[in-house]
């Protein structure tokens, strides 16, 4: 950044000028992740004090477009994704409408026995076989969620087999006749656990947005997945459309 003169004969205040200069700065010439010039060197290349630099800084911390982390200064924050949840919600055709692209990795796939809580959300018996498969969604080519879907075994018999990189909802609709309509999302903001703070590249000790949801075949309404997905809470806005 080179010197910016302010206009003290404007009649608007030098911090939000100053503010205002920051957030085109950020926007342009900075991504997620990059850390500010020090507050003094701030200062000074803007010809004020430290205080009135802070105040502009902390008008760009309370509207989410930068952080102070303790001891290493002042760093840009992810914008956050506008991410609607309603009964037909798709991740793929979400964020496609948001013009953004979106990648699927799958972690794992696997058939297993259902444990108490995923046997009650598919109302089926406890031990009874459920396809589990983990992904990581990308959008951009930065981790945005992880999402661990699981499904009857004796409804989709061949489920892992042709579930390769497309929509889970969609090849549902398609191979299976299940039309998906979201009955039920709880919300709620928690530490990252196992290797999701990994995964999605962020440190452990910083929430994710966990949602757990149950989607239900719309003729009958007989439950077909349950899905846990953990989002990076830094980067994501849920937007809960009934």
């Amino acid at each position: 950044m080179s010197l910016y003169a302010v206009d003290r004969d404007s009649g608007l205040a030098l911090y939000r000028q100053i503010a205002s200069r920051l957030e085109q700065e950020v926007r342009h010439r900075f991504v997620p992740g990059d850390g500010l010039p020090s507050e003094t060197a701030l200062a000074e290349q803007f010809g004020v004090n430290r205080h009135t630099l802070r105040r502009a800084v902390d008008e760009l911390v309370e509207a989410g477009l930068l952080e102070r982390r303790h001891g290493l200064g002042v760093f840009v924050l992810d914008t956050q994704l506008d991410y609607r949840i309603s009964q037909a919600t798709r991740f793929t055709e979400n964020l496609a409408s948001l013009g953004l692209m979106t990648d699927l990795r799958i972690l794992r796939k696997q058939t297993l026995g259902a444990i108490a809580g995923v046997a009650e959300r598919l109302d089926i018996a406890e031990g009874r076989a459920v396809h589990w498969i983990e992904t990581l969604r990308l959008v951009e080519g930065r981790p945005l969620c992880v999402i661990s879907h699981f499904a009857p075994a004796e409804r989709f018999p061949d489920l892992l087999e042709r579930f390769e990189r497309d929509s889970l909802h969609a090849l549902l609709e398609a191979g299976y006749g299940c039309r998906l309509r979201r009955t039920e999302s709880l919300v709620t903001a928690v530490l990252p656990q196992g290797d999701d703070a990994r995964l999605l590249g962020m440190p452990q000790n910083r929430p994710v947005l966990r949602v757990k949801s149950v989607n239900v075949n719309d003729r009958d309404g007989t439950p077909v997945e349950y899905a846990i997905t953990r989002f990076r809470a830094d980067r994501i806005q849920l937007r809960i459309n009934p």
